[in-house]
Formats: C-alpha cells, structure tokens, sequence
C-alpha cells in the first residue's frame, strides 16, 4: 500500500507489539518456481491454527486497525479508507459489526470479505476462517464485490465513495466483469491471493476457478489474473500497514504470509512481469456543455498511450465521479444550481495514470418552481440473475434504487423486482410528487397483504398486494421539492413482486403541453437513439424548432427543421424531459 501517512515513531511501536518473522521460520525455502512455492507451502500450513469463522471478529480488534492513516483506531477497511483524504465514514472495532439486519447503504456496517470468495471452495474451512486473506470492510461494498475477480475496470457500473469500483475488465486477456480497487491497496491483494494459492495449492484442483484459480498447484492462478496480480505487486509494494498485520496475523493463528514477510518470493516463483510505465498521454480540449438541474455532458479528445488507453476518470470538484472508455460522458447525480470543475485523468490496461486534462466548468441548472420531474421505473436494469435474495442496486433516469432481500427473476409485465424481508428505495428526485402507481403480485405461498409506502421518510400510504396482478394509484400526495420513494413488505417471509412504478408531477412544467395543429405529433417518447420525429400536415410550414428544458431554458435553435426529413437530431442533448416548441405546437418529450 504506497502513500500511507503515518507516524514513523509510533508505526515502529505498533510493529514491534506483535510477533516477528521466527528464527530460520523460511530456512527450507530455498528453491524456485514450483518448488519454491511448495517449500512454501510446507512452512505456512506448518502450526497454521484454525481459530474458526467467528474468531474473525476477535482477529479483526488487532489486525484490521487503522494506526497509520487517521490513527485513531477505527477499522481499517481498503474498500473506504482514503489514504489522501478524509474517510467517508469510520466504524468502530465490535460496534459496527453487520448483523442479521444486513446492510443497505455504505458505512452501515462492516463484515468479513474473503478476497478469495468462499463460494469458490464451497465455505469449506479452514480457508473459510483464514485472516490472511479475509478482510474486515463495508458490507454495502463487500455485496458489489460479490465474487468477482480481481483486474481493471473500464465501464464502472457501481463506485465506492473511496473510488473502489465494480465493472467491465480491459485487463488484458480478460472481459468480464471485476472489481478494482484503489491504487493504494492494490498490492495487498495480489499479495493475499498470492497467499491463498499457496497455502492451498494441494486443494486447488478441487476449488471451482471464479475466473481467477488455477486448476493445479503451479501456478495457481489463470494466466490473465497472475499478470495482472504481478503488476499490482509490482507496482504497490509491501508498507508497514501489511507488515503489522501479518505480524498480528502470525500471533492469531501461528502462520504467516511470506510474499510480505519477503517479496521476492513473488518473483522467484512466477517470474518477473513485463511492466508498462509509460503513462498515457493527457486528454484534451475538456468541454462542460448542456446542463440540466442534475447532470452535466462533457467531451474531450482522446489520449494517446503506447498500448492503448484503457478507461477515462472524471472527476468533478476533485472527486471520482465514474469511469467511461469512450471520450463523451454524462455525469449524473449532481446538485442544482451548482457549479462543478471538471477534469478527466486517462489509464491504461497496467494502472498507469496520464496527467490531468484541462478543468472545464459548468454549473447546473436551478430546480424550476412549480414544476417537476414526472418519471417511471419499469425495472429493466436491475442487475445480477438467479434465484437468490441479495441486495440490488442500479440506476436509471439518473435515479438509484436499491432492493435489499430481493431476486431479480420474477416477472409481472416484464422483468420485475422481487423483495422478500426488505424493501425498495430510491435516491432524491426532483421536483415535488402528486400521486405514484405500481404494480404488484404475491408469488410463491404467503398470504395476501399490502406495502407500505414511505415519502421521505413518512408513511403516506399502504399499496395491497395478492396472488393477482394489481395496479394500485395513491393519489393527492401533494409533497413539493426534492423526495425519496421507498416501499416495504412488513409481513416477514412474504415474496413481493414489484413492476411499473411511476408517479405524476406536482404542478406543471414550465411550457403548457398544447397543440393547435390537431395533426401535431411526435414519437417515439421517450427518445431513442437521440432521433426525435415529428408528424404534422404543416410540416413544410415550420420554419423554426426550439428546445427548452423544464426551467425554461433555450438549448437548441434549429431553422427549417424539416426541409429534408421529418427528424431532429438530439446528439448531444443529456437526458432529460424537455419541451419542443414550434410557431403553433408545444409538447413534451423525454430522451431516455
């Protein structure tokens, strides 16, 4: 772990606490390759201790603490902990232990996250009790991690708030799906997994790979994921932080891990990586363009690399905000009326990092008064598959949901979301609510009951739900400004399906939604492939388009719109509910 801020005097107090590498503990360790590895293995299965799955938690109160980066003693979790900057949230050693209640946002608890996951060796022990690669962290992150392999991510489909990220892999060799996490911790993981192979090499053949494994003792790892654990290795090396926590380790459960205790070891056995060092170039020409209350659009030229640009980081105000492999992106969840820096930072497939580009600013727009954001959420994006109940997370029209206790392979009028002891909640949405409809269906046994509906917080209203496909509306909520949805299934063991969510305005928006010309149309609505056409007898007749956005906001002028065909190309424009306005028609649309 590189760039640890800590105090030299108290880190070698802390150090020297615990046990140090025994007299000639790596004496027989003299050879290379497969036989060193196996050497290896010899030494640390030797007077290994299983202390069992729950004498984790007691490991945790000496080997998971932070006394080098905030030093104050909370956990020392790599799946938040920012090295360069202020933690998002700290827990406290025993206190904030995830429990049966689980888990629905990051910070609510931390948990025991097996590097290796323990699917792979179908939670057998003593690998499922080993503290030399099972980690105290966030039991939100811990849950997008799943049991994903370890590598690069291209397009990020969740970002922790330390910039941990689940996503697409462009390491090479490799493309599906990993997890990433931040530079500075990067090397403890291979050097964990370098670990496990090793400790475990004669059971190897009996574990399923996850993408990762190797099927036979040498080398232990599938050819893409030893690459990319090798520069990781490389590229981060062992710090005090990992020393004190193998000493810690080593007093715990009597074995240690010796690619920290030597890191040599590393090459000795898989050899040396060819390292790319050669950063790319910067990108350039960083444009902010088309502001809506929530997002903002940015465009840039490409960076250049001599093994290829991998993925671009956007950070606005300093912070990671998500991750794109194309150099267009739109950077959602942001406040109203606030102005954001941005710059894009470009990597290739080794971690290599280019300098900034330049910083383009923009701010978002005001929330209009009296008007809203109608929207649906039909449930297309719910990711995962399968039968079992997890916590589901995705995002859509710039709004984030999570499921807790729920599957996703339940259908209504498609797919469905499904909740058993949970419930279902989104972010903040703008703009004020009128009334909500859903609709829902019993499945499997239980008996028939209702969801209770919460805005902001408030219980404003149950929604029934049956064995029978029922479409409920909850009118006259009248609730103004920004909210949150969330429904929840009281009855325990009860398994809810949950489809076609959608909720009107409160007010108008900003342009009346009127035609003159009773021919005037358009379609598809919402927008797709930013392709918007539009029927009417007086096409010919038009001699000017506008598009406004809900705050009234001109974002586009196009002169004779229809002399060569009946479409208006919206490249460019972020999604969004916006109003086109002719000489005698207004209608809204949505680009989704």
């Amino acid at each position: 772990m590189k760039r640890i801020l800590y105090s030299l005097v108290l880190s070698i107090v802390f150090i020297n606490t615990f046990a140090q590498i025994p007299t000639g503990y790596y004496s027989t360790a003299t050879g290379t390759g497969a036989t060193l590895k196996s050497q290896l293995n010899l030494i640390i299965t030797a007077g290994h201790q299983d202390m069992g799955y729950g004498g984790l938690w007691t490991a945790y109160q000496t080997t998971d603490r932070d006394y080098f980066f905030e030093n104050d003693g909370s956990i020392l979790d790599i799946y938040s902990e920012r090295p360069n900057a202020a933690d998002p949230y700290n827990f406290t050693i025993t206190t904030n232990q995830c429990g049966s209640n689980g888990y629905a946002n990051e910070g609510d608890c931390y948990n025991r996250e097996h590097i290796v996951p323990q699917s792979l060796f179908n939670e057998a022990s003593p690998m499922k009790n080993d503290i030399h690669f099972i980690r105290a962290t966030d039991g939100k992150v811990n849950g997008e991690r799943s049991n994903y392999p370890f590598g690069i991510v291209g397009n990020a489909s969740f970002t922790s708030l330390n910039g941990s990220k689940v996503g697409t892999s462009v390491s090479q060799g490799y493309a599906g799906t990993v997890f990433e996490p931040i530079d500075a911790f990067k090397g403890d993981v291979a050097r964990m997994i370098f670990y496990f192979v090793t400790r475990y090499e004669t059971q190897l053949s009996g574990f399923t790979s996850g993408n990762m494994l190797g099927g036979s003792a040498f080398p232990g790892l599938q050819t893409w994921e030893l690459n990319q654990l090798l520069a990781w290795h490389t590229a981060d090396p062992v710090s005090p932080e990992e020393i004190a926590r193998n000493n810690a380790s080593y007093t715990f459960q009597q074995n240690r891990n010796p690619f920290i205790d030597n890191p040599a070891y590393v090459g000795l056995i898989w050899g040396t990586p060819v390292i790319d060092n050669q950063p790319p170039t910067a990108p350039t020409n960083l444009l902010a363009n088309n502001p809506t209350i929530n997002s903002i659009a940015l465009f840039w030229t490409a960076a250049t690399d001599n093994t290829g640009v991998a993925v671009y980081d956007i950070y606005a105000n300093g912070l990671l905000k998500t991750s794109v492999t194309a150099t267009t992106a739109i950077v959602s969840g942001l406040t109203p009326n606030t102005a954001y820096s941005f710059y894009v930072i470009a990597k290739d497939g080794s971690g290599n990092s280019s300098p900034q580009s330049n910083t383009a600013t923009q701010t978002t727009l005001s929330v209009p008064v009296g008007s809203g954001s109608c929207g649906t959420e039909n449930f297309s994006n719910i990711p995962g598959s399968g039968t079992s109940y997890a916590t589901r997370t995705w995002t859509n029209n710039n709004i984030t949901w999570t499921a807790t206790d729920a599957r996703v392979d339940e259908t209504i009028t498609g797919k469905a979301i499904t909740i058993r002891n949970g419930n279902l909640s989104s972010t903040g949405i703008l703009g004020g609510i009128q009334s909500l409809t859903v609709t829902t269906q019993l499945k499997y046994s239980g008996t028939s009951s209702n969801l209770n509906l919460e805005i902001n917080g408030v219980n404003v209203g149950t929604i029934p739900y049956s064995a029978t496909v029922t479409t409920t509306t909850i009118n006259n909520l009248n609730i103004s400004g920004n909210f949150t949805i969330k429904l929840i299934n009281p009855v325990s063991g009860n398994r809810v399906a949950i489809d076609d969510l959608s909720w009107s305005c409160l007010g108008s928006l900003g342009t009346d939604e009127i035609s003159r010309d009773k021919s005037f149309g358009i379609y598809p609505n919402p927008v797709k492939n930013h392709e918007l056409f539009v029927k009417s007898e007086n096409l010919s007749k038009i001699s000017k388009a506008e598009i406004y956005d809900v705050s009234g906001k001109l974002i586009q002028t196009i002169t004779n719109p229809f002399k060569n065909s009946n479409k208006i190309n919206l490249q460019g424009i972020a999604k969004g509910i916006y109003i086109l306005k002719t000489y005698r028609n207004s209608v809204k649309f949505i680009i989704d």
